[in-house]
């Protein structure tokens, strides 16, 4: 029984391969030959043009708005982070592991 399986197992595998094989050879309709590339022309591609008028993009409710010109250093804007070293963190812990009560009953099996 299990020669029989893997036999039909085989065929379902190669029958589909070849099934897939022929739909990408056959049922393709573009053609094997090349094309050149053709660009379309604008005839008004390269030609001065008025400017269009200025449209403004904000809402009408945000009538004020505020911008600013050229950089400002990173240390005049960011946020000073203050960390624990390592070595602190890990008295720290060191401290209350040895504060903890201790169990009273200890299990083994």
């Amino acid at each position: 029984m299990g020669d029989k399986v893997m036999k039909a197992i085989i065929f379902a595998v190669c029958f589909l391969c070849s099934t897939a094989a022929f739909a990408q050879v056959g049922g393709s309709s573009i053609s094997g030959r090349s094309q050149p590339l053709s660009f379309d022309y604008n005839v008004q591609h390269a030609s001065r043009q008025a400017l269009a008028e200025p449209q403004n993009l904000m809402d009408s409710s945000a009538a004020t708005y505020t911008y600013g010109r050229g950089e400002r250093p990173l240390w005049e804007v960011a946020e000073e982070k203050h960390e624990v070293p390592l070595g602190d963190s890990a008295r720290a812990l060191r401290k209350e592991h040895e504060v903890v009560k201790k169990s009273a009953k200890v299990w083994s099996n």
